[in-house]
């Protein structure tokens, strides 16, 4: 079982990383945060830790290989923690993982089921869920630094983040949606302080 991949980024596309090694060239399934880690890096040399898996119906007789890559061990821990959970399989936990591990594991910890309800994939039954069963396990995802990623949105803090989502599914929107409208204001890196603030600008900005 391969367990770490060195090589270099030669494409990124929307769920997968191709790297190359010697003369090939490897699939490497990767999330949403993983994908923005090393969108910039093509043709540099990277390094990420490996799963495997196979996807397939074993009755119909063929079974694909597939590999997914984290950009560090304890991410790759965090996704395997995350595949415990009833009904929640590798593939819906890649789709899942749209955030750093570290925002998951602390709303996980805060049992924030609106917050991680606008996972991509993330229903209200399935976060229910996910709180039920890795409350008491992700302390230590929680306690790890602040995600380097320089395209992921500024912090907020989880109350208010609670607020404004339950503020714009009140408006009409589902979650993904109300996820996504946040997101992209948060990505200009304003300042946040309390929801009363935010809220105006939002749709300023829509």
């Amino acid at each position: 079982m391969i367990t770490k991949m060195t090589g270099v980024l030669q494409r990124v596309l929307d769920d997968e990383a191709r790297i190359q090694i010697g003369p090939l060239e490897y699939q490497v399934m990767v999330p949403e945060f993983v994908r923005r880690n090393i969108q910039d890096k093509l043709g540099q040399e990277i390094t990420l830790h490996i799963t495997e898996y196979l996807e397939g119906n074993p009755n119909q007789g063929r079974m694909v290989p597939r590999r997914i890559g984290f950009g560090a061990e304890s991410e790759l821990e965090f996704f395997e923690l995350f595949c415990t959970v009833d009904k929640v399989g590798v593939k819906k936990a890649l789709k899942a993982l749209g955030r750093p591990i570290k925002e998951i594991a602390e709303a996980i910890q805060r049992q924030d089921h609106r917050w991680l309800s606008t996972l991509p994939g993330v229903g209200q039954a399935t976060a229910e869920k996910i709180v039920a069963t890795l409350r008491k396990k992700v302390t230590r995802f929680s306690l790890l630094p602040d995600s380097g990623d320089p395209a992921a949105p500024a912090a907020i803090s989880g109350p208010v983040l609670t607020e404004v989502l339950d503020a714009l599914m009140t408006l009409g929107m589902n979650p993904v949606e109300a996820r996504s409208r946040l997101d992209k204001y948060l990505a200009s890196g304003e300042p946040v302080t309390t929801a009363e603030d935010i809220l105006p600008k939002l749709f300023h900005k829509a």
